[in-house]
């Protein structure tokens, strides 16, 4: 786990803490030559510069997000934004995630993407890259 990431678990609750260690392993894993760091104050992925999926300890618990899970048509991911194409679960509780479910998502992230990496060139419009 790249120092940075392993701080910001660190600094979390000890429950908090354990679920984000589960979701870096298997992020890390399942996205082995994903480029990882912090940006915008929490962990991202990132595939050839294209923000992928993140996480982030928020009010409702510990966010997961993929930002082209609109379009995984998943139903856990039900937490949408209203303005992109991005999608969310919030995790309380270690026992709450389903790592096959999380697998399975991370695979969609592969495959479906919409380009993020050029959102500001394009004026805010997101064209799809898969």
């Amino acid at each position: 786990m790249k120092k940075d990431i392993q701080s910001y678990n660190d600094e979390l609750s000890p429950s908090d803490k354990a679920i984000c260690d589960l979701l870096e392993t298997t992020i890390d894993r399942e996205l082995s030559h994903a480029e990882n760091k912090i940006w915008h104050a929490h962990p991202v992925w990132f595939l050839d510069g294209n923000p992928i999926v993140g996480y982030s300890k928020q009010k409702k618990g510990v966010r997961l997000m993929f930002w082209s899970g609109a379009d995984f048509n998943e139903e856990d991911l039900s937490v949408r934004g209203e303005k992109f194409k991005d999608a969310s679960i919030f995790y309380n509780t270690l026992t709450e995630i389903k790592t096959e479910d999380l697998k399975r998502w991370l695979m969609k992230s592969k495959e479906i993407q919409w380009d993020y990496k050029n959102i500001v060139k394009r004026k805010g419009k997101l064209e799809r890259l898969k």
